[in-house]
């Protein structure tokens, strides 16, 4: 990979001598760490281990102007006549978390229908490069039914372990098996540990002597075939029984017939779903055993380690959503969770110790490239970054905006880069209030009864004419800047430039169009989604045809059909951004790029934020609260407290039962919205937010004197 990269930047390709000008050391450290540095007129690199040593000469690659989207994102580099690396240069990194991935999920839409080999050893060596580029090392593989088990594929394993990654497998798939591909209710019977034991243990000894002498990430416990619930169990106890004898008969499989000593061999547990529940309820999960906390498929951390949890040698990991199938609503078109949120999320969960495993769930590794490769460089090296900026004398990490604005100007020149930042900032904005896929305001899953196939169908909108036309202009201006920055691109990255920044704007604005206008426009919006798709699935020659996809799993939105907006007036009132504050507590801090506003606060426990307002008028109104709609992973309450002049403080709890309408609406709208009544008279006034619990992120407020009106989106602008 390093002399095609250095091939590509020189036009020469380096050949190895004793009097080359790079020399390597692979050492045997416990980490995938690497330095950099001149010894003897030689660039030395030295790896922790044989990943370590991958990552250093691929530093030096970045180094020459090398993307890691090389490959996957046709991002052609620069050719240059001369690289230099300074003599007192030394360059150390270590990883902030010990294994860093994705899981392919997902993938009918995208990956497995692009796949020449229909994701076999080569597929998969293009996957490990990218991540071996990304300096990650584990993979989750696809494993949806279609999909061929990664196991049963010749090549798989060996591609894998020559590219130094570990496999494993989701919550659902125990000791490297992919169920949906591989159990065979013929020949084996059910899946039930409880009454085919027997067969269902030399289903696991099958893979684990298959795998013995190979690194792997072996989960534990179990669930149904493909993600439901363990069969053989009713009762809460039950429940808890059966999964107990799953675990430790399990670890006594991996002793006899992987390693000896277990206790050394990376696992981890994922209370997913139910199985939560479980493990709450008395489950015993050994010590060395990685506890994986998940989001809420929406980018919301459901549960985090506690204090005694964090304690566990097996430390704890996080499985996080970049996209997502099922209720209330796929998103599985193109990636669009703010980076504010990864941050904000994944930092609240290294700060609780969860720093043995990361792992994002992708549908598709190139439309995903921004987010994945934002979620990664955390995983590397979570302090080099701030939610934003930091006062003078604290250092100089970068911001979030900044990571973004690098990216950018990686991929497209410096020139470019910078003036695409605003477009990308924007877009992020833009889809915080409404992701593309939410824009039918449809579900899925719902009662088969009352909805056919369980969809709802594009209706009724939750935009009013005013916010519909405010969205088109800004879509429309940021159709402006692409078209405006393609002069300079060199002509060489314009495939790039199709697929990461073209596509995903032009699209998101068709499918604003396709929603909020008459039949007419709207059909020509939905014409031009299939165009952008069918240019999309050409570029590179056809290199990327089948990959991308306008209507996964051909849900309503995506039809040839538009809704029906509100004929509601304009908002006359007061509206802030939580940023806009005139006094604040403590460790309160804004996060560049989350919510509505874009610049979020969040506010910690007994904190407080203090505003002051003026009103032109009196009465009964309503303040509106909107916050990001966290989770209390702390497994308590998610309260915080409303305080306006001298009136009796109120408190308001953000707490959701998963999958409530309440939670579905919040995670649609990307905020928590609470409606408080007040009185007010005419004059100043003074509003105070504090938090009562932690993890709560303020977005906006807004006063309205209008009763009963229907409210869909807050204005942004500052007060």
């Amino acid at each position: 990979m390093f002399c095609d990269d250095m091939e590509q930047v020189t036009g020469l390709r380096p050949v190895s001598s004793k009097e080359a000008s790079i020399r390597i050391v692979q050492g045997k450290g416990k980490d995938d760490g690497f330095q950099l540095s001149v010894k003897n007129g030689q660039i030395l690199v030295e790896g922790h281990n044989g990943r370590g040593t991958a990552y250093g000469l691929l530093e030096l690659s970045r180094m020459a102007g090398v993307s890691p989207w090389i490959w996957w994102g046709d991002v052609v580099p620069e050719r240059r006549s001369r690289l230099v690396f300074d003599e007192s240069t030394k360059i150390e990194q270590t990883p902030s978390v010990a294994y860093r991935g994705i899981f392919i999920n997902d993938e009918d839409w995208s990956l497995r229908r692009w796949s020449a080999d229909k994701m076999g050893p080569k597929t998969y060596k293009r996957i490990f490069q990218l991540l071996l580029r990304l300096r990650a090392n584990a993979l989750w593989p696809a494993m949806h039914e279609g999909t061929l088990g990664f196991f049963t594929v010749k090549g798989n394993k060996e591609m894998a372990d020559s590219c130094g990654i570990l496999i494993g497998t989701s919550h659902c798939e125990p000791l490297l098996r992919n169920n949906v591909a591989e159990w065979d209710h013929k020949k084996r019977g059910p899946y039930n540990y409880i009454t085919n034991r027997e067969q269902v243990q030399q289903y696991w000894i099958e893979r684990l002597k298959e795998v013995k002498g190979s690194e792997e990430l072996f989960t534990i416990g179990m669930r149904g075939i493909h993600d439901g619930s363990m069969e053989g169990v009713k009762t809460k106890e039950e429940k808890l029984n059966g999964l107990q004898q799953v675990i430790d008969d399990q670890r006594k499989l991996i002793r006899k017939y992987y390693r000896k000593d277990v206790e050394k061999v990376p696992q981890v547990f994922i209370p997913y779903k139910e199985v939560l529940e479980i493990l709450e309820s008395g489950l015993q999960v050994p010590d060395d055993v990685t506890l994986m906390w998940c989001d809420d498929n929406y980018g919301y951390m459901t549960r985090l380690s506690d204090a005694e949890q964090q304690k566990r040698s097996g430390g704890g990991g996080v499985y996080y959503h970049l996209s997502y199938w099922g209720r209330p609503h796929d998103h599985l078109w193109l990636t669009t969770t703010q980076p504010g949120l990864i941050y904000s999320e994944m930092k609240a969960a290294y700060d609780h110790n969860c720093r043995k495993l990361w792992i994002a769930n992708v549908h598709d590794p190139k439309v995903a490239a921004y987010d994945l490769e934002f979620f990664l460089d955390m995983a590397w090296d979570i302090e080099s970054l701030t939610p934003s900026p930091s006062p003078i004398g604290e250092g100089s990490k970068m911001t979030l905006e900044q990571h973004l604005e690098r990216w950018l100007c990686t991929q497209f020149g410096n020139e470019a880069g910078k003036q695409l930042f605003p477009a990308m900032k924007e877009l992020y904005r833009l889809c915080a209030i409404r992701k593309p896929e939410f824009m039918g305001w449809t579900q899925v899953e719902l009662d088969k009864k009352k909805y056919p196939g369980g969809k709802s169908r594009v209706a009724d909108i939750g935009l009013t004419r005013q916010e519909a036309a405010e969205r088109l202009e800004a879509f429309g201006r940021l159709k402006a800047i692409v078209d405006k920055c393609r002069i300079l691109i060199r002509p060489e990255l314009s495939d790039a430039y199709e697929a990461h920044i073209a596509y995903p704007i032009y699209a998101a604005a068709a499918m604003t169009r396709k929603i909020v206008s008459d039949s007419a426009t709207s059909h020509l919006a939905y014409e031009e989604i299939a165009a952008l798709t069918q240019r999309y699935n050409a570029l590179a020659n056809g290199k990327w045809n089948g990959l991308m996809d306008a209507a996964p799993r051909q849900l309503p939105v995506f039809e040839d059909v538009c809704g029906r907006l509100s004929d509601d007036e304009p908002f006359y009132g007061i509206a802030c951004n939580a940023v806009d504050y005139d006094a604040a507590s403590k460790g309160c801090h804004t996060i560049q790029m989350l919510g509505h506003s874009m610049e979020a606060v969040s506010i910690p426990k007994n904190g407080d934020v203090i505003y002051h307002f003026h009103t032109h008028q009196d009465g009964n109104a309503i303040l509106y609260t909107a916050m990001i709609p966290t989770q209390p992973n702390d497994r308590g309450d998610l309260r915080y407290q409303v305080m306006l002049d001298n009136q009796a403080p109120v408190t308001i709890s953000l707490k959701e039962p998963y999958r409530s309408e309440r939670w579905k609406q919040n995670v649609l709208r990307g905020q928590a919205l609470r409606e408080t009544p007040v009185k007010l008279d005419k004059g100043s006034h003074t509003l105070r937010i504090k938090a009562l619990d932690n993890h709560i992120i303020m977005d906006q407020w807004m006063i309205d004197f209008t009763p009963n009106r229907p409210f869909y989106i807050l204005p942004t602008n500052s007060k």
